[in-house]
């Protein structure tokens, strides 16, 4: 019979159980097995030994396998690392290490330190971080306008700082490489239709509810800070007009604070200088000054238009 005629199969003994594992338990360490040559013509007893024994048969066949994963894992250790506990990771190796003396409980109280609480289990596996019910578009990359409101400076009270707010969406559907002077020209001209009368811009009363308007498939994550509904909603119906987006009443929500927002605060020193700390959320008219656009890998941003003449805008 030439050695073609021959097929290498596991070892056994001459009862028909596996002999011995093939694999160093203590060190985690693989042998070189012993598969010997049968004749292809008398194959081996396909059943079961007497006396066969589940567990035992379990812990030959998964030992070796386990604490091959337990020396990739600890692949910093020399190849002739003998177990100690003189270092932690020498310590955790050990208590990884799964050896045939081990009952089930044991087995798997080393799988649980392995796999869970040291992490091999999630190395391969891809990570969501978040919630998954809350998954918007990617962001990045995409132009966003920005609209800035400011107190008039003859209502602001001496010694008490000047109240003010900036909102700003995502044009979603642009790029850096698709928005044009032209398409940023358009939307100036809507954003002055909208928020400017007769030279001067609208105003709202700002205040400490916060009016979330949450539209991210739209490029909208809108917080305005406003005194009632009746404030914020025409801010935001105007913002998506700029971007001919419907308003849906579904899409906002209201948090209400029941912090008094009238309190004075009252001085502190600060840089040895007795100041007053600004009102929480304070009530006051702000008055919309001016929109720009950032584009990405642009350095300056793209002033629109500009009611204080202190920029240069697309539309004047």
């Amino acid at each position: 019979m030439s050695s073609e005629d021959k097929v290498l199969i596991p070892p056994r003994d001459a009862q028909g159980r596996q002999l011995p594992p093939t694999a160093d338990v203590t060190i985690g360490k693989t042998l070189t097995p012993f598969t010997p040559a049968i004749v292809a013509g008398a194959p081996p007893d396909d059943r079961l030994p007497d006396k066969f024994q589940p567990f035992e048969h379990l812990q030959e066949v998964y030992l070796p396998q386990h604490n091959a994963i337990v020396r990739r894992y600890f692949s910093d250790h020399p190849d002739d690392w003998k177990p100690n506990i003189a270092t932690a990771r020498s310590s955790l190796r050990v208590a990884c290490t799964m050896l045939d003396s081990d009952n089930q409980l044991i087995m798997n109280l080393r799988h649980h330190l392995l796999f869970d609480l040291l992490g091999y289990g999630k190395s391969n596996l891809i990570v969501y971080n978040g919630s998954f019910n809350d998954i918007a578009p990617p962001v990045a990359g995409h132009p966003r306008v920005y609209f800035y409101f400011s107190q008039d400076i003859e209502s602001v009270p001496h010694g008490i700082p000047r109240v003010d707010a900036e909102y700003s969406f995502r044009l979603i559907k642009e790029t850096a490489a698709t928005y044009t002077k032209a398409k940023a020209t358009a939307l100036a001209t809507l954003i002055k239709e909208f928020f400017i009368v007769n030279g001067q811009g609208i105003h709202f009363t700002k205040g400490k509810n916060i009016y979330s308007y949450n539209d991210p498939t739209n490029g909208y994550r809108l917080m305005i800070y406003a005194h009632q509904q009746t404030d914020a909603i025409p801010i935001i119906e105007k913002m998506l007009q700029c971007t001919e987006i419907v308003y849906d009443q579904h899409k906002l929500t209201l948090h209400e604070p029941l912090k008094d927002n009238t309190i004075t605060p009252p001085e502190q020193l600060v840089y040895e200088k007795e100041i007053i700390p600004p009102k929480f959320r304070p009530t006051a008219n702000v008055r919309f000054r001016y929109a720009y656009v950032q584009i990405p890998l642009v350095k300056k941003a793209v002033y629109l238009v500009d009611t204080t003449h202190r920029h240069t805008p697309l539309v004047h």
